[in-house]
């Protein structure tokens, strides 16, 4: 991986920021800590703005010279006009929307291009997990008891790529990760990218 990123940059947002060309105008939403966005204006000189519900990541972002304002993207994304952004980012974060599929029309509304981060619930370790030990799993990919989770809609790689295709959504680029952050792109194998991705990145367009 690039020495060029911060050491805090998960895996899924380093292919995050290789699918983003510089100088574009950015729209990161949920952008916690700003590890993203940070990274985006300063080494890609991209025009940034982030939305955050969390104070503590609002206050992080601002601290650092960011401009990020507090917000709730499911909300809030009805205000700004149509294609304001080249790109809408939403990592690891769609699958505890209340309403993801409207919040997927509304990033591809907002941006030229949306780029989507999701776990994939449907990795085997996560199958083999619940199979052998009954309970819900918990790992770094998905780190919250069942009763603390935020994931309210579990969401596979195979059932966002369906759900793109009833939406008429085009995926120009999909990469999965494997549990080390080791990135590949999609075969023609779904089968194959649903069982041994733990989470994938989408770039979108209508």
């Amino acid at each position: 991986m690039s020495a060029a990123y911060p050491k805090a940059m998960r895996a899924d947002l380093q292919l995050i920021a290789d699918m983003i060309e510089p100088g574009s105008r950015v729209l990161d939403v949920g952008c916690a800590d700003g590890a993203l966005l940070d990274y985006l204006v300063n080494e890609k000189g991209v025009d940034g703005r982030g939305i955050e519900l969390g104070a503590d990541g609002v206050n992080a972002c601002v601290s650092a010279g960011l401009s990020v304002i507090q917000g709730d993207a499911e909300t809030d994304l009805f205000d700004y006009p149509d294609h304001a952004f080249d790109y809408v980012v939403l990592s690891q974060t769609l699958q505890a929307m209340r309403a993801p599929k409207s919040t997927l029309e509304q990033l591809l509304r907002v941006g030229r291009h949306a780029i989507v981060s999701l776990p994939n619930f449907a990795h085997w370790r996560l199958r083999w997990h619940l199979v052998v030990s009954g309970r819900m799993p918990v790992n770094p990919t998905l780190p919250y008891e069942w009763y603390e989770t935020p994931n309210i809609h579990l969401c596979t790689i195979r059932d966002f790529v369906i759900l793109c295709r009833k939406m008429r959504v085009t995926i120009e680029r999909s990469i999965s990760l494997d549990r080390n952050g080791v990135p590949r792109r999609f075969g023609r194998s779904l089968y194959m990218v649903n069982l041994f991705g733990e989470q994938a990145v989408f770039l979108l367009r209508t």
